[in-house]
């Protein structure tokens, strides 16, 4: 019998729409390695797709963890039991009120507090914040060491992935900056009437222009939060001063530049490039300055000693000053 003619199944369409873009890529990528009219193998392209290959799966990486980690929030002990939420709901005076969560906050590593001197409380939901922990509106939860929510990574910055949103940043820059460069050349033989090929140069162009205009932007962005690592700040802190049981103080986390750089990325120097979590403590508290200076004294009588300096000095220059005007 004769064999009747059967159509081919109809194939998914990510299987084509990767087959495309496999193809794609091998159009474009293969021309660079090999030189068209000798065939002939071309080192220089191959290293400058090892290097653009290398500085994509990092540029990714780093996005796809920025996007993925789910922000840290408080754990059970900074929740209010029932009974105390049940007292604390119930009472209408609120000096009692306050006097309340000052009370339950001494069981508690907390030593932040609002701009009247309160004990900083989470009234969504019911629990008394950690040092640097806000209520994100976007996320309708509590952050640990919250810095923004980001809506290019649809997610809130802190604690847990603060790390991989300063190595995706820094990995956005490199990779704009790896094709402005790479295409600049392109450019110039565009400029100069060397491409043929009216398709050629709308990519040129237009390559060049989106390298350059994100570089730009990024790079803004990245030098300041840089600018907050090198502070051991969070954007909220640059805008809102902390507030302690002393007092506002602006640097109160502030432990010096290689500090601060370890508060974000950890100790070992093999990891700050690599995005896996590396930041040291759990997030709700934190390593202040007024401490440090407490556990050492030469930090805590540097001003002192500053000023003695300037009392000592004032003194010579009286006594010399007497001593001139005995001598005339």
């Amino acid at each position: 019998k004769p064999q009747q003619w059967r159509a081919p199944l109809p194939q998914p369409r990510c299987c084509l729409a990767l087959r495309s873009q496999t193809a794609v890529l091998v159009m474009k990528e293969a021309p660079w390695v090999w030189d068209p009219p000798g065939q002939v193998f071309n080192l220089h392209s191959v290293i400058y797709l090892i290097f653009y290959h290398a500085i994509f799966v990092f540029f990714t990486w780093t996005y796809w963890k920025s996007i993925f980690t789910l922000p840290q929030q408080p754990n059970q002990k900074f929740h209010l039991s029932y009974t105390d939420k049940e007292r604390y709901e119930n009472e209408e005076r609120p000096e009692v009120q306050k006097q309340m969560l000052v009370d339950m906050a001494k069981k508690l590593p907390v030593y932040t507090r609002t701009g009247s001197g309160a004990v900083r409380f989470c009234d969504r939901c019911n629990l008394i914040k950690p040092d640097r922990c806000h209520h994100c509106s976007v996320c309708a939860m509590c952050v640990l060491k919250m810095d923004h929510h980001c809506p290019w990574v649809n997610n809130c910055i802190g604690f847990s992935n603060y790390k991989f949103f300063l190595q995706f940043l820094a990995y956005s820059v490199l990779y704009c900056l790896y094709i402005a460069t790479t295409v600049f050349s392109y450019f110039i033989k565009y400029w100069r009437g060397e491409l043929p090929s009216v398709r050629s140069k709308f990519h040129v162009l237009f390559l060049l222009f989106v390298a350059c205009m994100f570089f730009v932007s990024l790079v803004i962005l990245f030098g300041y939060h840089c600018w907050l690592v090198s502070r051991n700040k969070t954007t909220l802190e640059a805008f809102c001063t902390p507030v302690f049981t002393s007092g506002p103080e602006k640097n109160g986390f502030n432990l010096g530049f290689i500090k601060n750089i370890q508060q974000v990325f950890g100790d070992k120097k093999k990891f700050w490039l690599i995005p896996i979590g590396s930041s040291p403590g759990d997030g709700h508290s934190f390593p202040m300055r007024s401490m440090n200076e407490s556990q050492n004294p030469l930090l805590a009588n540097e001003e002192p000693w500053e000023d003695n300096e300037d009392d000592n000095q004032g003194k010579e220059e009286g006594q010399s000053s007497l001593q001139f005007q005995t001598f005339s």
